[in-house]
């Protein structure tokens, strides 16, 4: 209750913010904008911080850019004093943390579920007919998609044995649907009106983001190892340097190989007390020239997932299309091309010199 009231608070002060001038409106919206996607800002702080702002320009009658500078500096200068390690050691390279990500895939798929069931009220008319492998077959996508997405999630926090582990669910997954799917009877069972299977979707959408990310997140989080195991210590380094901050496994081994090295330089020694917590401290060797590079070719990983499936549907549809041109041809064409162009400009930037963006460019 307490939260609610104070999430409730927050909102309240964000909406009754009212700046007096356009610059000062647009410098604001710069900041929490720079916050966002420059530092991975927790929510909230971009409101906290724009309110202690719009307080100070009322009672000093100047600008924002005259007392705090430029929105780039003044976002920085935030991030360096209120975004501390500890929060950024739980994010990943697109700055979302374990739950945050997985509640937005389910999330998408409810969003995803409620558009389709647009589309076929559209085509097929108000009812849709409810038959065994018409349930079969929608179960088991559901279940092969959620795999899939708690499998990327378990990967980019790290824990790649139960990543590995979802992953081989999928498979196993799509061969019983499919199996049951042949020997479930056809015809219809029933008929329901296609808005209820909208309103479904769109409330497993809403559910999904209505859930608080860090009790997911206590899902994905390792356990602190055994009697300070060293080999637990250095094994979870290399997961998250992988998972999380998007290292080649070359690199990764280079990085756990060194610690291992000085582990041996002081015997007796832990790792967790040379090193201190194993999220912060792979989370300071990856910061550097190297993050936006790494981040980049991350994002280029999911442009190309996205295209095959895309590119999947084209195909079928070019396929089974009765007509040599329509509306879906043009999208499905159009979707294609727009995400090709993305993954080769991704594919650029994940190669582009550390060296040829200067210190302190945004």
């Amino acid at each position: 209750m307490a939260t609610s009231q104070h999430e409730s608070q927050k909102q309240t002060r964000k909406n009754s913010l009212r700046w007096d001038l356009d610059a000062d409106a647009d410098w604001a919206a710069m900041v929490e904008l720079r916050l966002v996607l420059d530092h991975d800002a927790p929510a909230g702080l971009a409101d906290d911080v724009l309110a202690e702002v719009h307080e100070l320009v009322r009672e000093e009658g100047r600008t924002a850019r005259d007392l705090f500078g430029t929105p780039e500096a003044y976002a920085r200068a935030v991030a360096e004093e209120r975004v501390g390690e500890e929060y950024r050691a739980r994010t990943d390279t697109h700055g979302l943390t374990p739950g945050e990500r997985l509640l937005a895939a389910l999330g998408t798929l409810g969003v995803v579920g409620a558009i389709l069931c647009a589309i076929d009220w559209v085509r097929g008319g108000l009812w849709a007919g409810v038959s065994w492998p018409g349930v079969v077959g929608i179960t088991t996508v559901v279940l092969a998609v959620g795999l899939i997405a708690v499998a990327v999630v378990a990967r980019s926090a790290g824990r790649f044995k139960g990543a590995y582990a979802f992953a081989a669910g999928v498979p196993a997954v799509i061969a019983a649907g499919g199996g049951i799917g042949v020997a479930v009877p056809e015809g219809q069972l029933f008929s329901v009106p296609v808005p209820v299977l909208l309103a479904g979707c769109a409330a497993c959408a809403v559910g999904a983001f209505a859930v608080p990310e860090r009790v997911v997140d206590r899902w994905f989080a390792g356990r602190p190892p055994a009697g300070r195991d060293d080999a637990a210590w250095l094994d979870r380094l290399g997961g998250l340097l992988r998972g999380r901050h998007g290292m080649t496994a070359a690199e990764a081994r280079g990085h756990v190989r060194e610690a291992r090295q000085h582990l041996a330089a002081v015997p007796g020694e832990h790792a967790e007390d040379v090193f201190g917590d194993v999220e912060v401290y792979a989370l300071r060797l990856a910061d550097g020239p190297r993050k936006k590079e790494r981040a980049a070719r991350r994002k280029m990983y999911g442009t190309l997932l996205l295209l095959g499936v895309v590119t999947l549907l084209f195909v079928d549809h070019v396929l089974d299309a009765e007509t040599s041109f329509d509306f879906w041809l043009a999208l499905y064409t159009g979707v294609v091309g727009s995400l090709g162009w993305t993954a080769v400009s991704e594919w650029r930037a994940s190669r582009r010199p550390a060296a040829a963006e200067p210190d302190g460019a945004d």
